[in-house]
């Protein structure tokens, strides 16, 4: 009797768990749908939908941007982009035959006479035929722009070149030293020099030479670059005027590489290349770029690729400011005007659509872009999941423990 009162209690008890089990299911069921929409799930970004949500909404706050579903013609259009051109901005003036002399030039000046007993009567070295000459020691041009020369009083120099200077030294001796023959030589080279600054070996003021200079001329006479040429950039200033561009750019495009000027300054800076991973990627990080520029295709690859269990392929995005003439080569229209004076925007990538892999392939990436992958929804009611299986496992061994003691 003992053992039937047993075996009708247990009875009692497993029926009371079913009928609880059940109504928990039930209940389990109805919070995922809600929880599944709720805003508080642990999440890595928005979801596609929120994303095209937030592109949409009308609220008056937070920053608008422009929605860009990325095709063949936005891809094309980007590709045309121009970028900065020190050529386009100065030219391709060809090399200074001839370098005049400056205000702090050092030159040196060495005057002949046909004979002895003239004017310079002190012999410094003797040529054949029994003339005679004298080295006027080294001289820097003065702030008036002119030299001294014995019995010729200041000769103006600057802006003559050392050949024009011995024909007027030789006018002014004409009547004073015997069949006077003038020789001027630059001993150092002030006025005719580019200022080489920043990541390179030697930063100095590098002379240019009567040839001609490029920019790579005189860097490599600075002891050239110090970091990898995809992180180095290049900056030409010129007449109050600065051109910034890749050094990459002055090795593959020869035209890049201009000459340059007496007064230009050319400065070498570092900028590692980046973009940042974000969400469902197996490598969320800073990721460097390796090159001067890399595509949409390889920026997924450096991130680990898309995560199997995570990633919604249709909700690929790269977010970038492009500058207003370049978006407006899009075609489109430009979301709100703001305080900022670029246009924010925000591409989507479809990678449902097996076409999505060949733009994603001609899909540029530029410096500080975020390559942002949204969680798919079943990953969303995965989590949810998760939390509500975790409390009614313990609801469970709660009552399977109240069957054990009764």
């Amino acid at each position: 009797m003992r053992k039937a009162a047993i075996n009708a209690n247990m009875c009692f008890t497993s029926s009371a768990a079913a009928i609880w089990l059940r109504s928990r299911i039930a209940t389990i069921t109805v919070a995922a749908g809600i929880l599944t929409g709720c805003s508080s799930l642990p999440a890595s970004g928005p979801s596609a939908n929120q994303v095209v949500a937030a592109q949409a909404a009308d609220t008056g706050e937070g920053l608008r941007f422009a929605l860009v579903d990325v095709n063949a013609n936005i891809v094309t259009t980007m590709r045309g982009w121009s970028a900065a051109s020190l050529q386009g901005t100065f030219g391709l003036q060809p090399p200074t035959k001839t370098q005049t002399i400056g205000v702090g030039d050092q030159v040196q000046i060495t005057i002949w006479e046909s004979g002895t007993g003239g004017l310079f009567a002190a012999p410094v070295a003797a040529a054949a035929g029994g003339s005679r000459g004298t080295s006027i020691p080294d001289q820097i041009v003065g702030a008036d722009g002119a030299v001294t020369v014995p019995f010729a009083g200041r000769v103006a120099v600057v802006g003559r070149t050392p050949y024009q200077v011995e024909q007027v030294i030789v006018s002014a001796l004409a009547q004073k030293a015997l069949d006077p023959q003038v020789l001027v030589t630059m001993t150092r080279n002030a006025s005719n020099t580019v200022t080489v600054v920043g990541e390179v070996t030697a930063g100095a003021r590098v002379p240019l030479t009567a040839r001609g200079d490029r920019i790579l001329d005189v860097v490599a006479q600075a002891g050239g670059t110090k970091a990898a040429p995809h992180e180095t950039f290049v900056t030409l200033s010129r007449d109050g005027q600065s051109i910034r561009i890749p050094l990459q750019a002055l090795l593959t495009e020869p035209t890049e590489n201009v000459m340059v000027k007496p007064g230009d300054v050319v400065a070498i800076t570092r900028e590692p290349q980046t973009f940042t991973s974000a969400g469902a990627t197996d490598k969320n990080a800073v990721v460097p770029f390796d090159a001067i520029g890399i595509t949409l295709e390889q920026a997924i690859a450096r991130s680990g690729g898309l995560s199997d269990t995570r990633a919604d392929p249709g909700g690929v995005f790269v977010i970038r400011f492009e500058r207003p003439g370049d978006y407006d080569q899009l075609g489109l229209s430009r979301p709100e005007p703001g305080p900022l004076t670029e246009v924010p925007v925000v591409y989507r990538i479809n990678f449902r659509d097996p076409n999505s892999f060949f733009l994603a392939r001609r899909f540029p990436m530029h410096n500080k872009d975020i390559l942002f992958v949204s969680n798919a929804p079943a990953a969303e009611l995965q989590k949810v999941m998760n939390i509500i299986w975790g409390f009614a496992g313990m609801g469970i061994a709660i009552v399977g423990a109240a069957a054990v003691v009764k």
